[in-house]
């Protein structure tokens, strides 16, 4: 084994142990000796591979998300009408955020902490190629409405609905079946279809 294939197979390594050490704790609760301990190197050797905590954390957001960002883009290049492609968008984001609970937590943690730099990064990095992809299709689908608000609404309400299913479900009214990505996605869906076709209703 090359010694650059070694190197980069070491990067994942400590990506996959930091992932789920940052969405259980968070940013700020997560020290390198922390990082350390979970990946099994010492602190200089992690600090080999990244220069700081903010480089690793940039790179486990990016490593979390941005091949499944490319992936979404690539269910809204395929054939369909626009609508039709806006729901493979829709269900792909759904069935993400759905089974990848650390990237969900790592996105609720950042905006629980607040912290400009970071909602930056996540914004820009994590999720920027998500949101042209829902925004280009709902300006083609209907483009005298306000994509922007469509947009965020349609991702927030998936986000949302993921995180706050553990919560939710001691509330009245709950049904087994919300927990349901497939429930989820019929639903932003048949919202956003109920807004663009009738814009009165927003």
């Amino acid at each position: 084994m090359s010694a650059e294939v070694k190197e980069t197979n070491t990067r994942i390594q400590i990506l996959n142990k930091a992932a789920p050490l940052f969405a259980d704790k968070g940013y700020n609760g997560v020290s390198m000796r922390d990082l350390s301990k979970a990946v099994g190197l010492s602190t200089a050797a992690l600090y080999h591979h990244f220069p700081d905590k903010h480089a690793l954390y940039f790179e486990v957001m990016k490593y979390s998300f941005v091949d499944k960002a490319a992936a979404i883009a690539v269910s809204a290049s395929s054939a369909g009408t626009a609508l039709e492609r806006l729901q493979r968008v829709i269900n792909h984001f759904v069935m993400i955020t759905h089974n990848d609970e650390n990237f969900r937590a790592l996105v609720m943690w950042e905006l629980l902490d607040g912290d400009e730099a970071r909602l930056k990064l996540v914004a820009e990095e994590v999720l920027l190629r998500p949101f042209n992809t829902v925004q280009a299709l709902i300006e083609e689908i209907a483009p005298g409405e306000d994509h922007y608000m469509l947009t965020m609404s349609s991702l927030w309400l998936v986000l949302s609905h993921s995180a706050s299913v553990p919560m939710c479900q001691f509330l009245p009214g709950w049904n087994a079946t919300y927990s349901d990505p497939n429930v989820i996605s019929a639903h932003v869906i048949g919202l956003l279809r109920k807004n663009i076709n009738d814009p009165s209703n927003g």
